[in-house]
């Protein structure tokens, strides 16, 4: 069957101050693939459209209800296949149960919506309708985490005990807010961001390494949210000990206050026969540890014969040149695209399983759990099923 480019929408990410669109914009076309297809980009309509045009859309719509509408109504091939959601994440929830229930793939970045409620809501459209949906966890599709993941499954480390991860940043140590930075406006405002600040933006990041790399899920939480900047709403630094559904225990730190901090997110998940450990400063090494052994390092690097079939299709270098950020996220589209296409029955590899809707989920009951917690001096709270 004959291939053609998928065609993909995008809702927010336009304006002048906002990050996330430029790398999803870059991640899509990396592969050539893809298309920019139809562009709802700004919270005013006359903006989103001339921003649509200015950035090379195919199509530019005032608001993401009449894309999702005038989309759904175009004959089959020409209208986008899957969106592409990176907005705040209030404005989540909307575009993707839209999107879902007309038959589009999304992928929408985290967390998923701004209450555990919505992410259920959307979970269950997703369900009946089977559609593809990926959750922009963006370090899941760092080659050297999709490993560790393979390893951890293929018992190389024995049972897991002990999960720590961490996801430090310095950007918000002082009220950023009150300049008027876009991105940390929203993201210090509970109507916007949710009922946590740090927790919900960056450590389910580190909560999500747990899920992804380990397969294991917290089951209770004992947490401190704290606020460090005077007149902050939400907290900006996030501190949780979980106990895991194998009964491993885990510690989940992230903090937006940590000076000099350059989104050092990473993991360590402990076994009974090994250890491994990744941080996104190097990247491009994977850290295996046996005792009485010398350190192995697995390097990245397209010709190494120790990738797994499962991930080589998503390598694009060798060894030497650098794959970061933009590659990431340009592998969760492409496992979003290949899930699409294999339902088509075209041609394709297979896709890894990067995180999706059950994931999304997880993550906002994970959070709704330290919150209640944190507001009861750390007592230890059931994580909500999803």
């Amino acid at each position: 069957m004959a291939h053609s480019k998928m065609k993909v929408g995008m809702v927010g990410g336009g304006g002048p101050g906002n990050f996330f669109g430029r790398p999803h914009r870059t991640a899509i076309l990396m592969d050539n693939s893809a298309e920019l297809t139809a562009g709802a980009l700004r919270s005013k309509p006359e903006e989103s459209i001339a921003s649509a045009k200015e950035l090379f859309f195919t199509r530019g719509y005032g608001d993401w209800k009449s894309m999702i509408e005038g989309e759904a109504a175009r004959p089959a091939g020409d209208r986008i296949d899957y969106v592409t959601i990176v907005t705040p994440n209030h404005e989540h929830f909307g575009p993707a149960l839209a999107a879902v229930e007309n038959g589009m793939g999304v992928l929408c970045e985290k967390p998923l919506t701004i209450t555990l409620e919505e992410a259920r809501k959307l979970h269950e459209a997703v369900k009946a309708s089977q559609t593809p949906f990926v959750v922009a966890y963006t370090y899941t599709g760092l080659p050297m985490v999709m490993l560790a993941r393979e390893l951890v499954a293929g018992g190389n480390i024995g049972e897991v005990r002990k999960v720590e991860t961490w996801y430090p940043q310095g950007w918000l140590a002082s009220k950023l807010e009150d300049s008027g930075q876009q991105q940390a406006s929203w993201r210090v405002d509970p109507k916007r961001s949710g009922a946590s600040g740090c927790g919900g933006d960056i450590g389910t990041h580190a909560y999500e390494f747990i899920r992804f790399v380990a397969g294991l899920s917290a089951v209770r939480v004992s947490a401190r949210l704290k606020t460090f900047v005077a007149g902050r709403l939400l907290d900006d630094d996030f501190t949780v000990l979980a106990e895991l559904n194998n009964g491993a225990v885990a510690t989940i730190a992230a903090s937006q206050i940590t000076i000099g901090a350059q989104n050092d997110n990473g993991f360590r998940v402990i076994g009974t026969k090994g250890t491994l450990e990744w941080s996104n400063t190097d990247h491009l090494n994977l850290r295996h540890y046996s005792g009485g052994q010398p350190v192995n390092v697995y390097r990245l690097g397209a010709e190494y014969g120790y990738f797994p079939e499962s991930i080589k299709p998503y390598l694009r270098t060798p060894s030497g040149h650098p794959e970061g950020f933009h590659e990431a996220l340009a592998n969760l589209h492409r496992t979003l695209e290949w899930t699409i296409r294999a339902r088509r029955g075209e041609t394709c590899p297979k896709p890894f399983p990067h995180p999706g809707i059950a994931d999304g989920v997880a993550g906002m009951s994970f959070i709704e759990a330290c919150v209640a917690s944190s507001n009861q001096h750390g007592k230890w709270i059931d994580v909500p099923t999803a």
